[in-house]
């Protein structure tokens, strides 16, 4: 049996309360961007573009997810899938915004209005990275089967990502990465579950070239960002050596075959405010952008 004593508890001596509440400075580096509430906490309109399709986002993993779509959309010749992305400082609690809320009640990137629906009718707020990916591919008919079994499969691996992701980039990357204090149980616990999902991707790859089959579908571009940059040691510092996912020879290679598309190079550095400058493209309100707007340009012509 565990021993639960408080001088084995760690930190040294903590016991739950019967109650817990909520402090500033709760949540280490990140307790600027959460709260225990929900709402509006402060009064601010969204920016419009001219495009029919306005994101607000940061180039998170899940912020990835939407702009490697529209990019992908864009090159596969859709040009009703041009789009502006406006930046969301969750830092500076731009997600805490009256219209950023409006769109978004969970106050989490990504968010976009369209428009311009299909059926002509009033404009669509859209939430949440799966529903999007999974709007955008049925508007414009691309990039998820309609192959009742393989669309069914599409689908499958789309929300085993939305389901597992939260335990790598919350679990471990969290404990691992950002946690204030550097906790044993819970590294240990959540790099357990990290390697087990990239063994089951690495698996599910073995015979196959993307997640679902051999197509390329919203699966794998929202997969890539969470697994594929974490098998190529680009999520968190040392994470990949720690984590050995160059084991995972079937991940390695979908990921760098994904990482080579032009679209999808694009469409990670939309909203980017990160890194390194020509990596960042703050806003996107043009495809013309990524060669005048990056912040290695911006910042040549100041």
């Amino acid at each position: 049996m565990t021993d639960k004593s408080p001088e084995n508890n760690f930190p040294a001596g903590y016991l739950p309360p019967e109650v817990w509440t909520w402090e500033a400075g709760n949540g280490g580096q990140f307790a600027s961007i959460n709260r225990p509430t929900a709402g509006a906490q402060t009064t601010k309109e969204l920016p419009v573009g001219k495009h029919p399709l306005q994101l607000y986002s940061l180039a998170t993993p899940n912020g990835q997810k939407v702009t490697i779509m529209l990019e992908e959309l864009l090159a596969a010749g859709h040009t009703g899938a041009e789009y502006d992305a406006w930046l969301i400082k969750i830092g500076d609690g731009d997600q805490f915004g009256s219209g950023f809320v409006g769109v978004n009640p969970n106050s989490k990137i990504p968010a976009m209005m369209d428009h311009a629906p299909k059926d002509g009718g009033e404009p669509i707020r859209l939430f949440e990275s799966g529903s999007i990916l999974t709007y955008l591919a049925e508007k414009f008919g691309a990039f998820l089967p309609t192959d009742a079994r393989a669309r069914a499969e599409a689908m499958n691996w789309l929300f085993w990502q939305m389901g597992s992701a939260p335990f790598v980039g919350g679990g471990f990357g969290h404990f691992y990465a950002y946690a204030p204090i550097k906790i044993q149980y819970a590294i240990d616990r959540y790099a357990m579950e990290t390697k087990r999902q990239l063994d089951v991707l690495d698996r599910n790859l073995a015979d196959r070239q993307f997640v679902a089959g051999d197509e390329y579908t919203i699966a794998d571009m929202a997969i890539w960002p969470w697994y594929g940059k974490l098998a190529l040691d680009q999520s968190y510092p040392n994470a990949g050596t720690f984590l050995q996912t160059g084991k995972y020879t079937n991940v390695l290679r979908w990921a760098k075959e994904l990482a080579a598309r032009p679209a999808l190079k694009r469409g990670i550095i939309v909203n980017k405010a990160n890194g390194a400058p020509s990596e960042q493209l703050h806003e996107r309100h043009d495809a013309s952008d990524f060669e005048t707007k990056t912040q290695d340009k911006i910042a040549a012509k100041a």
